[in-house]
């Protein structure tokens, strides 16, 4: 999770969201090297006394200028691209989690399980201990299994709400009759927090996401657990 006077992403708990950090140091050193040459370039100009009061154009400077921002730009889009359409894959889920926003707390259906749906609310603030955050501690966390490639159906039953969790790379928007679809896989074991992206009403800032991942055989008995009940 994001921690005071951290200015980096958050450590990727997901091979999406290794991918979306390699893409974004790529661009930062496109942005770098565009910078400190243009940077140069302007610093040249505003301290050398160099003229030439003959040269009006040059074609040959032109079609460099011209040509040279538009290579650089293809070096960003491709890789952009590929990463547009890996996140939108989907490749044979093995859990299907369907999350609904609501004002102003999360309903969450494990889809391929009978009977297994709950209710997640923010702890209060006066309820929460000392190992927990503030803001950030849900009362029922979302159980998922890690190594496994899980589909998450995303919906509304009220107004626009949005479903993030920056570690995994996840973040989709849940309008009211829709579904929007995303799948991510865990690589390891911890608790990711998120919260409601979409300014939703009054409490907004009041729904947050807790996600915990376990080993496939800790799911399975938190599974068989909650279905006895």
């Amino acid at each position: 999770m994001a921690t005071w006077k951290a200015l980096n992403l958050q450590d990727a708990a997901s091979p999406l969201m290794e991918q979306l950090i390699f893409f974004h140091d790529h661009a930062m050193l496109v942005l770098i090297l565009i910078t400190t040459l243009v940077g140069f370039m302007l610093s040249s100009l505003f301290f050398n006394s160099l003229t030439n009061r003959i040269l009006l154009e040059h074609q040959t400077i032109e079609t460099i200028w011209t040509i040279l921002p538009a290579i650089i730009l293809i070096f960003i889009a491709l890789p952009s691209l590929r990463l547009l359409y890996l996140l939108d894959e989907v490749n044979n889920p093995s859990v299907t989690l369907k999350a609904i926003g609501r004002q102003w707390y999360w309903s969450y259906e494990y889809s391929d399980f009978t009977q297994i749906s709950f209710d997640s609310y923010m702890v209060s603030s006066k309820d929460i201990s000392e190992s927990e955050f503030r803001l950030l501690e849900v009362d029922n966390r979302t159980i998922l299994p890690m190594n496994t490639q899980i589909r998450a159906l995303i919906s509304a039953g009220d107004v626009i709400h949005s479903w993030t969790v920056p570690a995994l790379g996840v973040k989709a928007d849940a309008v009211p009759g829709r579904l929007n679809q995303i799948s991510f896989q865990i690589n390891r074991p911890g608790l990711f927090y998120g919260q409601c992206s979409e300014i939703c009403g009054a409490n907004h800032s009041f729904m947050p996401i807790v996600v915990e991942s376990t080993s496939i055989k800790s799911f399975l008995n938190w599974i068989s657990s909650n279905s006895d009940n």
